[in-house]
């Protein structure tokens, strides 16, 4: 990577190749619009949406080298050669000797807690985003957070407010007994967390305590590279070195790996699940055929898998890393110098509102977060997503409410999709909403799904 010292500017390592038209509404258009999705942007049809922030999840845009291996991907139903392909690029990254491909990450994580989890079982992570608590919750497990306390506080300016928690991990091990612990997660970046990076110290601090009472250690990798470079730029002795080498000590400290390739496979879909234990690898895969499909498939086509393998490798090119880091950030610094709250320091993929500061008059159980959500669509077309009570909130059987550690609007930016302007459009909007923050109300739950009610929940706003 070489650049010229007197250029400042950041630019996009890539040139646009081909266009997608976006649709501009009216804001009475949006005003229906949101009534009709029983104001959960969730359920707003995507050809309403002027910048869609919902997700950086099977969202971004492919490279021509990717979309030249959908056309070169092997649909033999048994032993593609774009499976060995997918293969060899994820072991080069993981050094894992079992690599299950999955139609995405959810789909890796139901048949690993399919055979793991379970009544009784305890599954520490330093924080579970929602489709994994779901998974372990739906096995009859139960998902507990070991987030350190700096990760808990938005305001907190830190390098990694993505580590995990050692002494609450320890607790929670000789709490639930190291018998009902069947293996031990850590999320690189940290989703559920603000997008914060895990130090490449407190992963080797995981795998010692793992060590030392014998439980396996599996990373979800969503956001591997990523993580890698916020380690390359901010941890001590990692500057010299390139983001697969940082990558793979990473998973050299590891026993198992989700990934949901949608993030830093840079594919609309597919995810694998990779390991070194070939007794758990050899029923994950009895179940992959009953689920999903053959082993060198797993749910997707051979075009698939060559596109992943392709992004695999795009992801840890170091101009890439440096403008996807970089551009994420100028959407944060731009908002914190409008005097806009936002989980602090700006993280990889995502910029987070903070609900909390942003709407302090609305309380938890409204739903504020979501009322920025909404607010937002109304003011400018922008679609992002809640990352607080709505999402993780519980009612007590006597009624009372536990709301969520933290009040979240996530923006996601999805890969190489939108230029510059589209995001100081979006800083526009966010500011907007910001100036007439104490107009906006909270909500209330109309109907809610047992499960990852987020996803499907209506509401209406409060009088």
């Amino acid at each position: 990577m070489i650049r010229d010292s007197y250029i400042k500017t950041v630019i996009e390592p890539f040139k646009i190749k081909s266009v997608e038209p976006i649709t501009f509404t009216t804001r009475e258009d949006r005003e229906r619009i949101l009534r009709t999705a029983g104001m959960n942007p969730f359920l707003i049809p995507a050809a309403d949406v002027l910048i869609d922030l919902l997700t950086d999840s099977g969202t971004s845009a492919m490279s021509a080298k990717q979309w030249a291996g959908i056309l070169d991907g092997d649909e033999s139903y048994a032993g593609s050669r774009s499976f060995f392909r997918f293969e060899a690029m994820v072991k080069k990254i993981t050094g894992l000797a079992f690599i299950i491909p999955t139609h995405q990450g959810r789909a890796a994580e139901k048949i690993l807690f399919t055979v793991k989890g379970g009544p009784g079982k305890v599954i520490p992570n330093n924080a579970h985003f929602d489709t994994t608590r779901a998974n372990i919750e739906f096995s009859g497990a139960t998902a507990i957070d070991c987030m350190t306390e700096d990760g808990k506080r938005p305001e907190v300016v830190a390098d990694f407010k993505g580590n995990m928690d050692i002494d609450k991990l320890e607790a929670v091990i000789q709490e639930h007994g190291v018998e009902n612990i069947p293996l031990v997660m850590i999320t690189v970046t940290n989703n559920s967390g603000g997008g914060q990076p895990v130090s490449m110290a407190n992963i080797r601090a995981t795998r010692a305590v793992c060590d030392k009472y014998g439980l396996p250690l599996f990373i979800d990798a969503c956001r591997f590279a990523e993580n890698a470079y916020f380690i390359k730029l901010r941890e001590p002795g990692y500057a010299d070195k390139t983001p697969l080498e940082i990558s793979q000590e990473i998973f050299s400290y590891a026993d198992g790996v989700t990934m949901s390739a949608k993030k830093d496979g840079i594919v609309n879909i597919g995810g694998f699940l990779a390991m070194n234990d070939a007794d758990l690898a050899l029923q994950c895969r009895n179940l992959l055929i009953v689920t999903e499909g053959f082993p060198t498939y797993g749910g997707l086509a051979g075009r698939d898998l060559e596109a992943i393998a392709q992004g695999l490798e795009e992801v840890l090119e170091e101009d890439y890393l440096h403008y996807r880091i970089t551009s994420t950030a100028y959407l944060g610094n731009k908002l914190v110098d409008l005097g806009v709250p936002i989980l602090m320091p700006p993280g990889g993929h995502a910029i987070y509102l903070d609900a909390a500061r942003f709407c302090p008059h609305i309380p938890a159980s409204q739903f504020p977060a979501q009322a920025i959500n909404c607010a937002l669509y109304l003011d400018g077309g922008v679609r992002a997503v809640e990352i607080g009570s709505l999402m993780f909130g519980t009612t007590n059987a006597d009624g009372s409410f536990n709301g969520a550690q933290m009040e979240l609007v996530r923006l996601a930016i999805p890969r190489r999709v939108y230029t510059q302007s589209h995001i100081d459009y979006v800083i526009e909007v966010v500011k907007h909403v910001h100036d007439r923050r104490e107009s906006l109300k909270g909500l209330r739950l109309t109907y809610e799904a047992p499960m990852l009610r987020h996803f499907t929940a209506r509401l209406e706003v409060l009088d």
